[in-house]
């Protein structure tokens, strides 16, 4: 036998400081942003040859400079309409730009430095030899114009430094028609010797930029201003030194982006912002403090600790000003943010995010109250209602410091009234499912519903807004909701023990593949085995409804062993283990699931099996398994990799299971210290003690985050 044990210890302000003579240890040192970067390539790992042209969805990151939640992320593009522009087998960088995600959008602001006779199209060739990158930094060699590029930033501003190796003919390119969404309209102007300004309109947004050079700007000519197929370039004087360029943004006016450069830059040199940029990630990431883990454990956990915290992004300036859902400018008490990907991270990166930072999470929260006060509802992203977990669970952890009342109001407006982010809520209110249409010979991209997956998407929301309605005394609408949240039981089929589509009148939906996966017909970007464990509220009701115990055991043997058909290809649904996809999101619950029949060394299998062989793959180690989906991956990375998962977002509690490492500590804000040790390695979890008594199941409360307290975990 083996035993784990979990210390809590508050910080002691009264003890005497102790000379510490070795050297601190660095965190951004063992993050590699370019993990995520590259292809897919192996068929066998992928779970099907991709047809030629395809890229797999796997990883979609950037590589380049941000602070935590930053406005500005300035970052090399090699691929414009690319997840992240950003792709690691190409071998030319077309420009630098100032804001992404990873989601084919954003990617604004291209700059690039040229010289000599540089024409259209204009890039450059470079080499992974002379590219290097960490939180805060990044820089390249450009061979064709042979410029070094050192890139740094702040949350609103970005510091280019380029030196070149001839002294005549420096020049900078503002390639402003082009982005990752189609540019609708562009402007630059010259201010004055030094300094430019100018904006970007893509879509919905307008980005206003206001940059200064270190020296003097000879000449800006403009070619085709304002279309698609314009640029400009700026022509510098003669020199020796290293060109700095730096750059403020705002999404309000060009005067806010003078300014936000101004606060946040002012007259430091690179080197000093640089290193503000690295210290301002030491801080975070030094939050989990990881030791005993391999060389690749190490960089993985660090590296996934640091992407979980690039998205939602800033969008308010220095003066607090923003650009609200209606377009009109304002200014309040908190910073305005973007919509987090709720789709995708509400599961457990939003959980992490509120644990680390819950200043930021109390800011995004009241953004989404004020984008719902002017729209009458809070905003979603992409498919589901999972704003809901987000809130009930971040005010259930603890912080109350929003307008929790406001916020229920408007979460009850997206459960209950049509033409907000719940498609066909009328039809779920009255049916308890949505259908889907009988469809002949549907095709993976078969346009409907995705019934079954909002049903249980819609179930799981239901359940969050009725603890939301339980903690603030709403009786009625608990009960309401809490019935509505077993509609999941709906569209669970007990004559072939899965998650199946309905019709319109009732009937299940016929013929029924199992294994065929649908973006938007009965499931979303899922196959029926991806989706029918997923009951992260109620698993010991779903456990039932299978039949008991050992028949959920043998369906979820079957999960995990049942080959993957290689005919059936959908490109961001591939990384399998059996027909469990790890690439996409909605069967990332399924490995916990064996806890419920009391069997959690089975589950520990499964995750050390994802652990290990599904983070860092491919020819350069630098590959994830599927697209990082603004930090969802690297999220359920860092959960499973310390042995603490949240379930159930909604609910303030974490499912234990083993760590890969031999100690974890939290250095939480409140000042308590959570410290996790693995004396042995034994993998297969038996017993949970807290505080000395032993755990009757297996969660442990969100508690142990705010009072402290002892965990002893006993594997063998």
């Amino acid at each position: 036998m083996s035993f784990l044990f979990i210390s809590c210890n508050s910080t002691n302000q009264d003890n005497e400081e102790v000379e510490d003579d070795e050297p601190q240890k660095s965190y951004t040192s063992m993050v590699n942003p370019f993990i995520g970067t590259a292809p897919l390539t192996d068929p066998e790992f992928i779970g099907y040859t991709p047809p030629e042209g395809w890229r797999v969805w796997a990883g979609l990151v950037f590589p380049g400079s941000s602070l935590p939640n930053a406005m500005v992320q300035l970052s090399p593009i090699t691929e414009y309409g690319t997840g992240a522009g950003y792709e690691y087998e190409d071998t030319e960088i077309l420009g630098f730009t100032h804001t992404n995600k990873g989601h084919w959008n954003l990617c604004n602001i291209p700059i690039l430095p040229v010289s000599g006779n540089a024409k259209a199209p204009f890039k450059s060739s470079f080499s992974h030899n002379t590219e290097s990158a960490s939180p805060g930094y990044y820089e390249v060699n450009l061979d064709d114009y042979g410029i070094k590029v050192r890139l740094t930033s702040t949350l609103r501003s970005g510091f280019h430094e380029y030196t070149y190796e001839n002294e005549t003919d420096r020049k900078i390119l503002f390639d402003l028609a082009k982005a990752n969404h189609g540019v609708s309209n562009w402007e630059i102007t010259q201010e004055d010797d030094y300094s430019i300004s100018g904006f970007q309109h893509v879509g919905g947004d307008k980005i206003h930029f206001y940059a200064e050079s270190n020296v003097n700007i000879k000449k800006l000519d403009v070619q085709k201003m304002g279309e698609k197929d314009g640029y400009a370039i700026l022509s510098l004087e003669d020199g020796k030194n290293p060109v700095s360029l730096k750059i403020g943004l705002s999404y309000v006016n060009t005067e806010n982006a003078a300014q936000n450069l101004k606060e946040e830059i002012g007259k430091a040199d690179f080197e000093e912002i640089k290193k503000r940029a690295n210290n301002t990630w030491e801080d975070l990431l030094k939050t989990i403090e990881v030791t005993g883990g391999n060389e690749k454990q190490n960089e993985m956990f660090y590296s996934s600790f640091y992407r979980s915290f690039l998205w939602p992004a800033l969008r308010s300036d220095v003066n607090g000003e923003f650009k609200d859902v209606k377009g009109e400018i304002q200014k309040k008490d908190f910073n305005y943010y973007t919509n987090p990907s709720f789709w995708d991270t509400y599961r457990n990166k939003l959980v992490l995010l509120s644990i680390v930072s819950p200043e930021v999470t109390t800011d995004i929260i009241k953004t989404l109250i004020d984008k719902g006060e002017k729209t009458g509802f809070i905003p979603t992203f992409f498919h589901g209602d999972h704003a809901a977990p987000f809130i009930a669970g971040t005010y259930l952890r603890g912080n109350s410091s929003f307008d929790v009342e406001k916020a229920y109001e408007l979460l009850l407006n997206n459960a209950y009234k049509d033409g907000g982010p719940r498609p066909h809520i009328k039809e779920y209110i009255e049916k308890g499912y949505i259908s889907d249409p009988d469809v002949k010979n549907p095709e993976v991209e078969t346009k409907a519903k995705a019934g079954v997956s909002k049903t249980l998407e819609y179930a799981y929301d239901d359940y969050s807004v009725a603890q939301l309605a339980k903690a603030l005394g709403d009786e009625e609408k608990y009960e309401d909701l809490i019935k509505r949240s077993e509609n999941y039981k709906n569209v669970f089929d007990t004559s072939t023990n899965f998650m199946r589509g309905r019709l319109e009148n009732g009937d299940w939906i016929s013929p029924f593949d199992t294994e065929y996966p649908y973006y938007e017909y009965m499931y979303r970007e899922a196959n029926a085995w991806q989706v029918s464990f997923f009951a992260p509220h109620n698993m010991p009701e779903l456990v039932k409804l299978y039949g008991g115990a050992d028949k959920f055991e043998e369906k979820l043997d079957s999960l995990f062993t049942l080959p993957w058909n290689p005919d059936h290809i959908a490109r961001n649904v591939a990384s399998f283990i059996g027909q469990y996809s790890h690439g996409n999101q909605p069967a990332h619950e399924a490995p916990f699931s064996y806890y419920f029949v009391d069997k959690p060394e089975k589950s520990q299998e499964i995750i050390d099996e994802i652990l290990g062989d599904f983070y860092g793959v491919g020819e350069d180690g630098l590959a994830l398994s599927g697209m990082d989906d603004a930090g969802e991956m690297s999220a359920w990375y860092v959960f499973s990799a310390m042995g603490l998962y949240p379930l159930s977002p909604a609910d303030p509690e974490y499912l234990v299971t083993v760590p890969i490492f031999e100690e974890v500590k939290w250095n939480l804000p409140n000042g308590k210290t959570l410290t996790i040790d693995r004396a042995n390695s034994g993998r297969n979890l038996k017993q949970i003690m807290v505080n000395d008594e032993e755990l009757k199941g297996y969660f442990i409360s969100h508690d142990l985050f705010k009072s402290g307290g002892e965990v002893e975990i006993i594997t063998e």
